[in-house]
C-alpha cells in the first residue's frame, strides 16, 4: 500500500464502524505491514508531519486494527505498534483541548477536547490481551484511532467551534484556516 490507498473525507467508509477482529490470521498481519507502508509513504511526502497512527478504516479497511508510531519524537525511528480490538476501559484525568491532524482529512487540523489519560485494552499480534495506561500525547493519539475504529474522526468533536480549525503553511507552522471559505465549502466532511 501507498499514500495514495488512504482514504479521505467524504468517503462513507470512514463513517462507519469496524468489525472485531476474532481470529488473527496471516491477511490480519498482511494488513498490519501494509498500514505500515501506507502511513510511512505519507509521511515520506510531508516535511513537517508524522505518521503517528492510522485506523484499517483509513484503508479501506473496515476492521478493528490500528498501528501507533513506536517514538513519536524521532522521525528516524520508523517502527508502529499494531493494536487488535483496542478500545477505551476508562478515561482519566482531565479534558484538554490540543492540536490534531488526520491523513483521512486533508490539510485541516484542530483543536480538540481529550482526556488526558486513558486505560486501553487490545491484542497483540499474536492474540495475547495487552492493557496500557496512556498519559499525553500517547492518550490523544489512542482516542483519536479508537474513535476512527468506531466511524468518528476528530472533526467531530469540534463541530460547534469555528476558531478551532487550522492548516499548515509553507514553514509547518499551524495558521487559523478561514472557516467559511474552507469548512463550509467541503460541506461534505460534515455529513454524518
Amino acid at each position: 500500500m501507498t499514500k495514495d490507498d488512504i482514504i479521505t473525507l467524504p468517503n462513507p467508509h470512514l463513517r462507519e464502524k469496524s468489525s472485531r477482529v476474532h481470529v488473527i490470521t496471516e491477511e490480519t498481519l498482511q494488513l498490519i505491514d501494509e498500514m505500515t507502508t501506507a502511513a510511512l509513504d505519507w509521511e515520506d511526502s510531508r516535511p513537517h508531519e508524522i505518521s503517528a497512527a492510522l485506523a484499517a478504516v483509513q484503508v479501506d479497511r473496515l476492521t478493528r486494527v490500528v498501528i501507533v508510531r513506536s517514538d513519536f519524537d524521532n522521525k528516524s525511528v520508523r517502527e508502529f505498534t499494531a493494536l487488535i480490538n483496542p478500545e477505551v476501559v476508562k478515561y482519566e484525568g482531565t479534558l484538554i483541548d490540543d492540536y490534531e491532524g488526520c491523513l483521512s482529512v486533508s490539510g485541516v487540523y484542530g483543536k480538540v477536547p481529550r482526556y488526558s489519560r486513558v486505560r486501553v485494552k487490545a491484542l497483540d499480534t499474536e492474540g495475547n490481551e495487552i492493557r496500557l495506561k496512556a498519559d499525553g500525547f500517547l492518550a490523544r493519539v489512542l482516542q483519536h484511532e479508537i474513535d476512527h475504529t468506531n466511524g468518528m474522526v476528530f472533526i467531530d468533536h469540534i463541530r460547534d467551534n469555528h476558531k478551532a480549525f487550522y492548516t499548515l503553511d509553507d514553514k509547518g507552522e499551524l495558521q487559523p484556516l478561514d472557516y467559511a471559505t474552507h469548512i463550509e465549502g467541503n460541506h461534505d466532511l460534515w455529513q454524518d
